[in-house]
């Protein structure tokens, strides 16, 4: 697949590259989200040592790590016999790059502590002794969210101190698949989006000529498909009993947003639910949403827990509850009922969609917003609100995944709705933005003009 996007991430990569003096780098993220990919592309124009860590004993990643940095050095010495223990790791680097610029990336590094619990100490150790005095750039990552929290990331660990700076590598913009599939229209984009998030080890599955249907026929309800046990290998990498956290996560992808329903659902008492949920949230596989105009959203009660990944929440709503007629090979009987709700589920992502697109509406200078997230009160609800504290400014919006057009009804309601908000009430300016997959009604269109609403059909301003 085709590198994209990764610009801001390269080019945080270069700067502290060109810098003087030893660097150490931290590179985390979700697995799948291109971190290997990142680290290929940025040492595929300077000097530079990749070696990927796996699960086997530390002695043999010694040799393999030395059989690499070897051949690296054209050292047949080091290549045939490899490092002896890490302090001989470190003095060789630190002689190799003591006045040249050297990276050498360390990929999954929590296989590293699987190896030797102490090694995180053991490399603070090779920092202070003798990389601190080299022109080094260490790049470790790692795909074990928890793993790279407690080993380098949290203010405790032991190598927290001798960072010189670290990169999160997060989930592409829905903006990449137009570049990834430019042939492909806008709502077939938004479909794969909504099974797929912007992940590029799922998005290298798509094929663009099938329909969204038929992708998730072939990539995910085949038994022999990458995805198929995808979301129970993540889940077991990071959870070492993940039996509690499969129920919690399917009765949030199946509609149970507030933590009285979570608990309702999976019968634990609230203690344990709440451990398991914040667990989940360190682990940004779930993530708790408040009203945007709650002044301490902290201790906000009003929160509601929506699964964080696309991916993940189309597996738990889909998927995992269909496991035993999957497994008896009654594929098209689960893809029928997939598509009876199919478009429902899109829906949702496409509210997703249109919050990412209004950040570049306020690139463009349509909107300027400090603050934007969805409301909900009572038996209300506005998909997106954006509020301008600077100007006192209050936009709102609706998201409309529908095959008929938007019409001045649908205005009419969200000017209602907005009414309803309270913030600023005496000095905010209110301004409107729709979002619809199939346009807008003329009298829509007309009624924009008068008032000045902004229209979003697709990708593009109507």
């Amino acid at each position: 697949m085709k590198f994209v996007n990764r610009h801001s991430e390269l080019t945080f990569l270069k700067e502290r590259h060109e810098q003087d003096g030893f660097q150490f780098i931290p590179i985390y993220g979700r697995r799948r989200v291109g971190k290997t990919r990142l680290l290929r592309e940025f040492l595929r124009d300077r000097p530079g040592i990749y070696f990927m860590a796996d699960t086997a004993p530390e002695r043999e990643q010694l040799k393999s790590l030395g059989r690499e940095v070897g051949e690296f050095f054209q050292d047949n010495i080091l290549a045939a016999s490899g490092f002896q223990d890490w302090q001989q790791v470190f003095a060789y680097l630190k002689e190799k790059s003591r006045h040249t610029r050297l990276v050498l990336a360390l990929d999954e590094f929590p296989y590293l502590v699987g190896a030797n619990s102490a090694i995180s100490s053991i490399f603070q150790k090779g920092v202070d002794l003798d990389l601190q005095d080299s022109r080094l750039m260490l790049l470790l990552t790692g795909s074990s969210m928890g793993m790279m929290e407690e080993e380098v990331l949290h203010a405790k660990a032991p190598l927290y101190g001798r960072r010189t700076g670290s990169l999160e590598v997060k989930e592409m913009p829905f903006e990449t698949l137009a570049e990834l599939f430019p042939d492909m229209p806008f709502a077939g984009r938004v479909s794969i989006y909504s099974l797929f998030g912007a992940i590029p080890a799922y998005l290298e599955r798509v094929i663009p000529t099938l329909t969204p249907l038929e992708n998730i026929r072939r990539s995910v309800l085949d038994r022999g498909s990458f995805l198929y046990s995808e979301v129970e290998f993540l889940l077991r990498e990071e959870l070492r009993e993940p039996r509690n956290y499969f129920v919690i996560l399917r009765a949030i992808a199946q509609g149970k947003q507030k933590l009285s329903e979570i608990i309702n659902d999976t019968g634990m008492d609230k203690s344990h639910v709440s451990r398991y949920l914040d667990i989940l949230r360190s682990l940004r596989l779930v993530e708790k949403e408040v009203p945007v105009t709650e002044k301490y959203p902290d201790k906000s009660r009003a929160g509601l827990y929506r699964l964080h990944d696309r991916f993940f929440t189309f597996w738990f709503r889909y998927v995992f509850p269909f496991r035993g007629r999957l497994e008896i090979d009654q594929v098209d009987n689960v893809l029928e009922m997939i598509a009876e709700t199919f478009d429902a589920f899109v829906g949702n992502a496409y509210e997703d969609i249109c919050r990412a697109q209004c950040l570049s509406l306020m690139k463009k200078g349509v909107m300027a917003f400090t603050t934007l997230g969805r409301w909900w009160e009572r038996n209300e609800e506005i998909d997106i609100v954006a509020l301008d504290e600077t100007e006192n400014v209050a936009w709102f919006g609706e998201c409309k995944w529908s095959r008929k057009k938007v019409g001045t009804d649908i205005y009419e309601d969200l000017v209602r709705k907005s009414r309803l908000v309270s913030w600023r009430d005496s000095t905010r300016f209110d301004r409107y933005v729709l979002f619809s997959r199939s346009g807008f009604t003329e009298a829509m269109v007309a009624k924009a003009k008068e008032e000045g609403v902004v229209l979003i059909h697709g990708d593009s301003i109507a």
